[in-house]
């Protein structure tokens, strides 16, 4: 006994096989979209968060600074304790400028150096074969 799959040509199989690889494909696509929606999602509101708690980071960090500023004034004058708070923050602000510019100056050029070298390479070794 044959079934109706035995009677099918090759063309009617090679069409539903395609029809049903665009399918996958598609659903495969609605997935990954859905996905990502959902991760960005998340993403954005951890970033509203952790700018948030740099909000409060800094108003910590400016207070922590007015305690130091108030308890040199009980050795010093008022105006002398703030003058020495502010210059040492600027002296660690120039001191972190200095290690961000190092950072970025290794960054530089911002090409991807080594996938380039890779596609060179990819590129000499199909040219390469192309000639054989």
């Amino acid at each position: 006994m044959s079934s109706r799959t035995d009677d099918r040509s090759v063309a009617e199989l090679v069409g539903q096989a395609s029809e049903q690889v665009s399918r996958l494909v598609r659903d495969e696509i609605r997935l990954a979209t859905r996905e990502l929606a959902e991760k960005g999602k998340r993403a954005g509101i951890g970033a509203g968060l952790f700018g948030g708690a740099g909000l409060f980071a800094f108003f910590g960090v400016a207070a922590l600074i007015t305690a130091a500023i108030l308890a040199l004034s009980l050795a010093l004058a008022p105006w002398l304790a703030a003058v020495l708070v502010g210059l040492v923050l600027l002296l660690i602000a120039g001191v972190v400028s200095l290690l961000g510019k190092k950072q970025i100056d290794a960054a530089t050029p911002p090409i991807p150096q080594e996938a380039a070298k890779n596609v060179k390479t990819d590129i000499a070794a199909v040219k390469e074969g192309l000639h054989r």
